[in-house]
């Protein structure tokens, strides 16, 4: 870090979390509520809570700053609520209909589901124009460009008010000249509109997925340049050195004008961030594998790093919609703290997708919200401070929330109010459960060989009971945990992905020469655009993937390498690779059956210098920092036991608590259930353990207190 300060923002749907790290290796986190339909409200909110709580002005942060980091959900939100810009397609004529054909199917898990709903067209049907031109698969000119067709699509679109337009024609990642010539048109005659070239955002092999993923990114682009435009110049009037980084739902950071043209990598960035925030907390014991779960105000979020490499995923259907572009893999689904229980036709308790989100929220905060939520929930059954959460800032309704629980659903289902709030707490628990089996066991993984991470600020009440459903033994729980996303951003590197198409089989010179200049020449471009992003050669690194497929398969599967030079002789080191992948992914792999690539990419990372790491000093033991006990509920039965309370901000390093037990942390509450034990490390993070381990560790407390 060359300046004083790094500054990590993330918007989630209730808390907008920031984290603030100096050159000493001190990092703190602030809290404020989200503001979702004023975004840039909610970082001059927090930006007054720090100077309120540290003395230093935004400007001399912002100023003596070497990097402002922001993660939004600004695209995330505008594609869930559909209120993205008004989006034309231009296409080739006969394809206008291929986002709603979508490859004669439905999304799996609902294939053969009469019932479920098509999706939600971003562009209707009279949005869609088709123009007369087409190229054949092997790049050659079929039907030449229809100038008229297109400019008489862009008179259209001005009487109909278009914001933003998408051009994707047939097999124009061979051939873009059609693309690039209505591109032109398309500025001449509407030079306000966004334009997204299908060609150039996404260049691979796949006509629906290109289509789908620059329809995407057109419907954001006016969204996302809005708000960049916002963000960047509030910073600027702060004096900002450095311009503002936009992190990435690929896992690294990005300039404002990258974000805004190519909007549909900031769809998930905020929980994209976390593999990189667990990697940092598990290096000190040399932990690689680890599952983050993240529970905030309105969403719960899962991802996997398996041997220290997060899970990237292409051409996924992501909220119905498919996204070509490389993507952290993150599950998410309705279970935050602000998720409303309610009762079925049935008579069965439920819990979401509906949040109460921060407007108005769970009824315990006391703004107008009056359905039960999962906060409400926690607190009824003693795991929150009924004083308040964020150090007090946001005070609790212990009355309300009993209420809101006992209306809702104690009274309707004839039980006690203590019956239904665990109720509630245990079926929350099991969809989060579920989601994390989706990560996990679905895709080959035990989840027992994994730690489980704890982010998120609502995420520490539930964390022991996760992992025991899960049958993992180990959990992390870091003091910023609430805000580990934030901190996830200030650890990422800046990274940009080039792709391009390779339809090749593996065999002979010429297809090793083709394909090595594609790495090449991608490649020479990343090092091109990191360079003038101020990175020199030694910080600057790759990683490549080849989408490969045996000869005759429909599907291919993404093969991550090393770069090295490929020649006619390395074309074995690729085929090994491709044959260990299919293996892992299906259990069988076909050494004798020929191999060919469809799509390659090259991933250019600009490594940015890490902040120091936390150093606590050696604790007092865990009764210097009890502070009472409290009534909490472990039990289907609602009945309370008095229960020890810690204050997080006295422990030190080497302290030990023993469940059942609460540590209250300023911005999140940790449950310990019987039979955990927590352990403080030196760097901030809280080593839970269940079982055998724990006891033994117990033990070890109680001889050395009575030596």
């Amino acid at each position: 870090m060359q300046n004083q300060y790094r500054l990590g923002i993330d918007a989630g749907g209730t808390f907008t979390d920031f984290i603030l790290a100096d050159r000493k290796g001190e990092v703190r986190i602030f809290k404020a509520l989200s503001t979702p339909n004023r975004p840039t409200e909610a970082i001059r909110n927090g930006l007054k809570i720090i100077e309120e709580e540290t003395g230093l002005s935004p400007d001399t942060i912002v100023s003596n700053a070497d990097l402002c980091i922001n993660g939004t959900t600004v695209g995330l939100n505008a594609l869930i609520t559909h209120t993205g810009a008004k989006t034309g397609l231009i296409a080739t004529k006969g394809h206008e209909d291929s986002i709603e054909i979508r490859l004669g199917h439905k999304e799996d898990g609902y294939r053969y589901d009469p019932e479920y709903p098509p999706a939600t067209m971003l562009v209707p049907r009279y949005l869609r124009r088709g123009v007369s031109e087409r190229v054949l698969s092997n790049g050659t000119v079929h039907t030449p460009l229809d100038e008229d067709d297109v400019r008489e699509a862009c008179c259209h679109f001005l009487r109909e008010g278009v914001e933003s337009v998408a051009i994707s024609f047939v097999w124009s990642v061979l051939h873009p000249d059609h693309e690039l010539r209505a591109a032109q048109i398309v500025r001449e005659m509407m030079p306000d509109a966004r334009l997204t070239i299908g060609s150039q955002l996404y260049p691979q092999v796949r006509e629906y997925t290109r289509t789908s993923t620059a329809i995407v990114n057109a419907y954001l682009a006016p969204i996302l340049q809005r708000y960049v435009r916002a963000v960047d110049g509030y910073f600027q009037r702060l004096g900002a050195r450095q311009p503002v980084r936009y992190f990435q739902s690929n896992g690294g950071l990005a300039l404002g004008k990258v974000v805004a043209d190519q909007s549909v990598y900031a769809i998930n960035s905020g929980p994209a961030s976390a593999p990189q925030a667990a990697m940092w907390l598990g290096e000190p014991w040399g932990m690689r594998d680890i599952i983050t779960v993240d529970m905030g105000g309105t969403s719960f979020d899962i991802t996997l790093t398996r041997d220290g490499r997060a899970n990237v995923s292409k051409n996924i259907d992501f909220l119905r919609y498919r996204i070509g572009i490389p993507m952290i893999q993150v599950e998410t689904l309705g279970a935050g703290g602000g998720s409303i229980g309610w009762i079925d036709g049935m008579g069965l308790l439920q819990m979401g997708p509906q949040s109460a989100g921060s407007e108005p929220g769970p009824a315990c905060y006391g703004k107008g919200g009056e359905k039960p939520t999962t906060t409400d929930a926690n607190l009824v059954l003693g795991y929150l401070n009924p004083e308040g959460l964020v150090g007090g800032r946001l005070p609790l309704d212990v009355e309300k929330a009993r209420r809101a629980i006992r209306t809702h659903l104690a009274d309707p289902l004839g039980i006690s109010v203590e019956k239904a709030a665990h109720g509630m707490f245990t079926i929350v628990n099991n969809t989060m459960v579920n989601a994390i089996r989706r990560v996990s066991v679905e895709r080959g993984y035990d989840p027992r060989d994994f730690v489980l991470n704890c982010a998120g600020g609502a995420t520490g009440a539930h964390i022991t009971a996760l992992a025991r459903e899960m049958g993992i033994r180990k959990v992390l729980v870091s003091k910023l945990a609430s805000g580990l996303c934030a901190f996830g951003q200030i650890l990422s590197d800046v990274k940009y992905n080039y792709m391009a198409p390779a339809p090749v089989r593996l065999e002979g010179a010429e297809a090793a020469s083709r394909l090595d200049r594609l790495f090449t020449g991608l490649e020479a471009r990343g090092r091109e655009d990191l360079a003038l992003d101020g990175f020199a050669d030694g910080k600057i690194s790759i990683r490549r993937s080849l989408d490969m497929r045996y000869v005759g398969q429909v599907h291919e599967c993404t093969v991550d390498v090393d770069p090295f030079e490929i020649t006619e002789s390395a074309l074995d080191r690729l085929k090994a690779a491709f044959h260990a992948r299919h293996e892992e992914l299906y259990t069988y792999s076909e050494p004798q059956s020929a191999v060919e690539v469809v799509n390659v990419e090259s991933a250019i990372t600009g490594a940015v210098d890490r902040p120091g790491r936390t150093t606590l000093a050696r604790g007092k033991g865990a009764h210097s920092a009890l502070r009472g006990t409290r009534e909490m509920i472990f039990n289907a039965e609602g009945i309370p036991h008095e229960t020890p309370v810690y204050d997080g901000a006295l422990l030190g390093a080497g302290d030990r608590i023993s469940g059942p037990a609460v540590i209250q942390e300023v911005t999140t509450t940790i449950v310990i259930e019987p039979g955990w034990l927590a352990e403080l490390h030196e760097s901030g993070v809280y080593v839970l353990t269940l079982g055998v381990q724990a006891g033994m560790a117990q033990r070890a407390e109680l001889a050395a207190e009575e030596a």
